[in-house]
C-alpha cells in the first residue's frame, strides 16, 4: 500500500503482483511475456481519499495518527487479508505540501506518522526513512514517467509504439495544487547533449534482463494551481494599488464576489460592508490569459541553456517524438466541465479555448443555476466553476507558452501536418497510439494513472532476481553516468527497496483473489492440487448431469435413491432430489412419491427465510426435543401440509393468503402465508405413508413450528394408508 501525501489530501493506494518465481513460472516458454514488467494488479474499491493535506497537521503532529490516518489504515485493514499484513509493504510519500513546511515541524509529523502506523497496524515498516518520507518533485515525476509508460505498453512493447528516431516512450506532464513536473526521455542528440542533466533509471524484466532509461525530469515548485492562483491574486492587488475596495478579476464570472483568497463573500463581513478589499469577477478570458502569462517568469535569468521558464533548464523537446500525456489538474481542468457531455473528448487548443471562453462570460448567477440542474454532472459544484477559469488560463499558459506544446487546431506542426477539430485528435491518439503532442488523461484501460503506481512497479521489479551467472545490477534510480560502482549503481542512486520472495511464499492458498484460483488448484505444487482435481470432477458430473435431460435426471436420482443404505425406508433428506434436479416439478416436493401415483403442482406463498431454518432444524423421530410435542420425522427445508381424512372438501382458494387446509380459522399457519383455506383446482392429490399415518379431523404439518399457535403433525403407528 502507498499513501499518496499531496497538499490537498490524501489517497492510499493499494497494490498487488505475482512474486518473480510465480511470475516467471506463469511464463515459462513465452519469451515475449517473460520480457515484460510484472503485472501490477489494483482495482477501485482498494482506494480511498481523505480531505485536506497532511500537512496540516504540522502543528499538531501528536494527532495525525488518530484523527487523520486511522480512517485510511482502516480501509487498508479491510481491503487486505489479514493473513497478508505482515508480508504487506506500507509507504507514505508526501510531496508538495509537505515540502512547504518548516523543517522542524515536517520532521516531527513524520515520526509521528511511522510510530503510529508500527503501533495501531502489523503491516510491514521497517524502515521509517525510507518509508516514510517527504520525495523531491524530481522523483515523483519520475514515478509518473514510469507510470504513464508501463500502461501505454512504451515499456513492454517498444516496437508497436515506435515513434521514429529509435524512441518508445512517452512524457509525462503533472501539476498538483502546489507543484508541476515534467518528464521525458530526450532524443537521441539531447540525450548526449545534456547527459549529465538526466536520470538513469534501472527496472528488471520477469525474466531477470535489467531496462535502463535516460529521462529527463524537473519540477517546479509554487507552479501548481493553488500557488499559482495565490501569487496571480498579490499581483493583481499590487497592480491596482493599496487604496481599492473593488478589484476587478477577469478570471473569475461575471458578477461573482469574492475575498482576496477567492472565497465567497459572507454575510455581515468585512467585504460585504466595504471596508475590506475584495474581488469582482468580470468574466473576460482572453484578459485573463494574458494576466497570467507573467507568473511564467520567461523573462528569469537562464544560467544553463535552454530554459523553459523561472530559469529552469530543459533539454529540448522534439514533438516529433516526445508525446505528452497530462495528469491531474491537466486532466480535471480540461474534462470536468469543458468536455463533459461532448463525444469527442480529446484534447486540442482551438476547441478547448472556444469552450472555456463562452463559460467564463457567462453571469455568475446562470453558471450557479446551470451546476443545480448539473449541466455538468453531480461531481462539478460552486468551488469548481468558480476556479476553472483561472486554472484553464494557467493551463493553456504552461502548455503552449512555458513548455512549447504546440497549439492542436491552430499552429502547423514540423511534420507539415495540420491538425484540425477534437475528434481528429481522438481518432489519432486511438490509431497511433498517442503520437499528438500533448493528450490529458485520467485512465488507461480502466486503471488512475498515478505517480504511485510507479514507485510501486519500481519495488516490483527489485524484487525479482537476475539471470544465474550475470552481474547484480540495482534497481533504482541515479545520476547518468558512466562511473558505475559495485552493484551497478551510481552517485545519488536510490534504492527501490524490495527483496526477492520464494515461490513457495505465494502458493499458500493465501491472498489470491478469483481469477487465480484455477493456477493455485491445479499447479504441480499447490498443496491444493489434490482437491482441486476432485473438485474439478465435481463441477464436471454437475454439469454432464444437468445436460443429460429431464427424464434422464429423474430416472437416474430415482433409482440412486433406491441402492443407497436403508432404501426400503423413507428418505425425506433425499426425497427432493429427483423433483428439484430432474427438473419435473415445479413446486417443493419432499418426499419420494411412489411410483404410478399421479402428484398435484402447487406453489406456497413467500416465507420466511429465518422460519425456514426453524422448521428444518433436526429433530428426533418421535419427539420435537425442544417443545417435547409428538413429531412425524424430519422435514428437509419445507414444512410438509397434511391433509384431514377423509378427503380433502374442505380445502378452498386464497388468492390473498397462499395456502391453506380446511374451513377452521383457527388452524393457522403463521409466517407460511397458510392462514386461509385454499381450494385446488381440478386434479387428485395422493399421498403414500409408510410408516407414519396422516392425522385425521385436523391439518398439520411436518417438522415444528415454534409458537403456541403452531400446529402439530400427528404420529400414528397405523399401517399404510393412501389418501385421495
Amino acid at each position: 500500500m502507498i499513501f499518496d501525501a499531496g497538499s490537498s489530501g490524501t489517497r492510499l493506494h493499494i497494490y498487488r503482483w505475482h512474486n518473480n518465481a510465480r511470475a516467471r513460472k506463469d511464463a515459462e516458454g513465452d519469451n515475449e511475456e517473460l520480457h515484460k514488467l510484472p503485472k501490477i494488479k489494483t482495482k477501485k474499491k482498494w482506494t480511498l481519499k481523505k480531505h485536506p493535506g497532511i500537512s496540516t497537521y504540522g502543528s499538531k503532529p501528536t494527532r495525525v495518527g488518530p484523527d487523520y490516518l486511522e480512517a485510511l489504515l482502516d480501509h487498508a485493514k479491510e481491503m487486505i487479508p489479514n493473513s497478508e499484513h505482515a508480508n504487506t509493504p506500507i509507504f507514505l510519500l508526501a510531496t508538495a505540501g509537505m515540502r512547504l513546511l518548516p523543517d522542524d515541524q515536517r520532521n516531527s509529523l513524520l515520526e509521528s506518522i511511522c510510530s503510529y502506523a508500527r503501533q495501531s497496524t502489523s503491516f510491514q515498516l521497517p524502515d521509517c526513512d525510507l518509508h516514510i518520507q517527504v520525495i523531491p518533485g524530481e522523483t515523483e515525476g519520475l514515478y509518473g514517467w514510469i507510470a504513464g509508460n508501463y500502461l501505454l505498453g512504451g515499456f513492454d512493447n517498444p516496437k508497436e509504439h515506435d515513434h521514429g528516431k529509435g524512441h518508445h516512450t512517452y512524457g509525462f506532464l503533472d501539476m498538483g495544487g502546489a507543484s508541476a513536473q515534467i518528464a521525458f526521455a530526450p532524443n537521441g542528440t539531447e540525450a548526449d547533449k545534456h547527459a549529465e542533466d538526466l536520470k538513469l533509471l534501472r527496472l528488471r524484466s520477469i525474466d531477470g534482463t535489467p531496462q535502463e532509461y535516460r529521462v529527463f525530469v524537473t519540477t517546479w515548485l509554487e507552479f501548481g494551481v493553488n500557488e499559482a492562483r495565490r501569487r496571480y491574486t498579490e499581483h493583481l492587488i499590487e497592480s491596482v494599488g493599496g487604496a481599492a475596495l473593488e478589484i476587478p478579476d477577469p478570471c473569475l464570472p461575471a458578477g461573482f464576489q469574492a475575498t482576496i483568497t477567492g472565497k465567497p463573500i459572507e454575510e455581515g463581513s468585512g467585504e460585504e460592508e466595504g471596508t475590506k478589499p475584495h474581488l469582482v469577477g468580470t468574466g473576460r478570458f482572453a484578459e485573463c490569459v494574458k494576466s497570467v502569462y507573467p507568473l511564467l517568469d520567461k523573462d528569469a535569468p537562464c544560467p544553463d541553456a535552454p530554459c523553459l521558464f523561472k530559469g529552469v533548464h530543459v533539454p529540448a523537446i522534439d514533438f516529433d517524438v516526445n508525446h505528452f500525456i497530462g495528469v491531474s489538474e491537466y486532466w480535471h481542468t480540461t474534462h470536468e466541465i469543458f468536455e463533459y457531455g461532448h463525444k469527442d473528448k480529446a484534447y486540442d487548443f482551438a476547441t478547448y479555448q472556444a469552450r472555456v471562453s463562452e463559460f467564463c462570460s457567462r453571469p455568475w448567477t446562470q453558471i450557479v443555476e446551470s451546476v443545480g440542474k448539473q449541466e455538468w454532472g453531480s461531481k462539478v459544484n460552486e468551488g469548481t466553476v468558480r476556479e476553472v477559469c483561472f486554472k484553464a488560463s494557467w493551463l493553456i499558459n504552461v502548455l503552449h507558452d512555458g513548455i512549447g506544446i504546440p497549439r492542436v487546431g491552430v499552429e502547423q506542426l514540423q511534420t507539415g501536418q495540420t491538425h484540425n477539430g477534437t475528434k481528429a485528435v481522438l481518432d489519432g491518439a486511438k490509431d497511433k497510439g498517442y503520437l499528438d503532442p500533448f493528450q490529458a488523461v485520467n485512465k488507461i484501460d480502466g486503471v488512475e494513472v498515478s505517480w504511485t503506481l510507479g514507485k510501486i512497479i519500481l519495488y516490483a521489479a527489485s524484487q525479482i532476481t537476475p539471470p544465474e551467472g550475470a552481474a547484480v545490477q540495482a534497481v533504482g534510480f541515479g545520476n547518468n553516468t558512466r562511473k558505475l560502482v559495485e552493484g551497478g549503481v551510481t552517485p545519488g542512486w536510490q534504492y527501490a527497496g524490495g527483496a526477492p520472495l520464494s515461490l513457495a511464499d505465494d502458493l499458500t492458498g493465501q491472498g489470491h483473489d478469483d481469477g487465480d484460483w484455477k493456477d493455485v488448484l491445479f499447479d504441480d505444487d499447490s498443496p491444493r492440487r489434490i482437491p482441486g482435481f476432485l473438485l474439478f470432477i465435481l463441477i464436471l458430473c454437475v454439469v454432464v448431469f444437468f445436460l443429460c435431460g429431464r427424464e434422464r435426471r429423474t430416472a437416474l436420482l430415482s433409482k440412486l435413491s433406491r441402492i443407497l443404505p436403508g432404501s426400503g425406508k423413507r428418505r425425506r433428506g433425499l426425497g427432493w432430489l429427483p423433483g428439484k434436479l430432474g427438473g419435473g416439478h415445479s413446486g417443493p416436493m419432499y418426499e419420494r412419491l411412489e411410483e404410478g401415483v399421479p402428484t398435484l403442482d402447487f406453489e406456497l406463498a413467500d416465507y420466511d427465510s429465518d422460519l425456514e431454518r426453524e422448521i428444518s432444524r433436526p429433530l428426533h423421530p418421535r419427539t420435537d426435543s425442544v417443545t417435547g410435542s409428538p413429531q412425524v420425522g424430519k422435514t428437509s427445508g419445507w414444512a410438509t401440509p397434511q391433509l384431514t381424512h377423509p378427503g380433502a372438501s374442505g380445502l378452498e382458494t386464497s388468492p390473498k393468503r397462499g395456502l391453506g387446509f380446511g374451513g377452521n380459522s383457527s388452524t393457522n399457519l403463521h409466517g407460511l402465508g397458510l392462514g386461509q383455506p385454499v381450494q385446488f383446482g381440478p386434479g387428485i392429490m395422493h399421498r403414500v405413508e409408510s410408516r407414519e399415518k396422516l392425522g385425521s379431523g385436523s391439518a398439520s404439518v411436518a417438522g415444528s413450528v415454534r409458537g403456541r399457535d403452531s400446529p402439530k403433525r400427528m404420529w400414528s403407528p397405523a399401517p399404510k394408508e393412501s389418501v385421495d
